[in-house]
C-alpha cells in the first residue's frame, strides 16, 4: 500500500484523497486522515528525481514541492471542514441545542471555548485540533454558541496549518530516517497519537480545575 501511495504522490489524486478525508473527518472522526497524510508524506520523502550529471554522478532532489502542496491541501481542507461544521451548528436550531445540552462534553467545550475567545485567545482551538474528535467538538461548539466568525476563523486556520505541518513533518522525517517502510509510518503515527493524547489532557484540564474550584466553596460552606 505504501508503494501505491508513493506512486500517487506526484499526481493530483493523492491530494484529492487527502483533502476529502480531512474535510470529512470533522463529521466522521474515525476517518484516518492523519494516518493518510503521514503515509503520503513518508512516500514523498522517499521519492526522488534523478538528475543526470557528469559521468556516472547523479544528484537526487527531494520532492519538497509535493510536501508543501500536501501541507497546503490538508490545511485548507481542515479549515473548510471546520467552517462547514461551524455554519451547520450555527443554523442547527433547537434540535441541535438540545443535543448539545445533553452532551456534557460538548457543553463543557462550548463554555471553555467561549471564555477563551472572549479573552482574545483561541489557543484551545489549536490544541483541540490534535485531540481525538477535538476538532468536531470545538467547531460545533463555536457554531452553536454563535461565536463571531472573525473570532473563530483565524484560530481554525492556525490550527489547520499546525496540524498539517506537524503530520507532514512526522511522515517526512520518518521517511528520511527510517526509509519508506511500514516501520517509519508506524513510528510517525505513534508520535501523532501521543500528541493527540497530550492535547486531550490539556483540553480536559481546565474543566477539571474549574470543577475543583467550584466545589471548594461548597465544601467550605458545608464544613461551616
Amino acid at each position: 500500500m505504501l508503494e501505491s501511495v508513493g506512486a500517487l504522490t506526484g499526481s493530483p489524486w493523492i491530494y484529492a484523497v487527502v483533502a476529502l478525508s480531512v474535510l470529512l473527518d470533522v463529521f466522521l472522526p474515525l476517518l484516518p486522515s492523519g494516518v493518510l497524510v503521514i503515509t503520503a508524506a513518508t512516500a514523498a520523502a522517499a521519492g526522488s528525481t534523478t538528475v543526470a550529471g557528469a559521468g556516472a554522478a547523479a544528484e537526487q532532489v527531494t520532492e519538497v514541492p509535493s510536501l508543501l502542496a500536501l501541507i497546503l491541501c490538508a490545511a485548507t481542507a481542515s479549515v473548510l471542514g471546520d467552517l462547514v461544521a461551524y455554519r451547520l451548528a450555527w443554523r442547527g436550531g433547537e434540535r441541535l441545542d438540545r443535543a448539545i445540552a445533553r452532551s456534557r462534553r460538548l457543553t463543557s467545550a462550548q463554555e471553555r471555548l467561549g471564555a477563551a475567545l472572549a479573552r482574545g485567545g483561541g489557543i484551545l482551538v489549536i490544541i483541540a485540533r490534535f485531540a481525538p474528535a477535538g476538532r468536531s467538538v470545538v467547531s460545533l461548539g463555536a457554531g452553536a454558541a454563535h461565536r463571531k466568525v472573525k473570532e473563530f476563523l483565524p484560530w481554525s486556520a492556525l490550527a489547520g496549518v499546525a496540524w498539517a505541518g506537524y503530520s507532514v513533518g512526522l511522515g517526512y522525517f520518518g521517511g528520511q530516517w527510517l526509509g519508506a517502510t511500514w516501520v517509519a509510518t508506524a513510528v510517525s503515527v505513534l508520535a501523532l497519537f501521543v500528541a493527540g493524547a497530550l492535547a486531550a489532557y490539556l483540553v480536559r484540564r481546565p474543566a477539571a480545575e474549574a470543577a475543583a474550584a467550584a466545589s471548594a466553596p461548597a465544601a467550605a460552606t458545608t464544613a461551616s
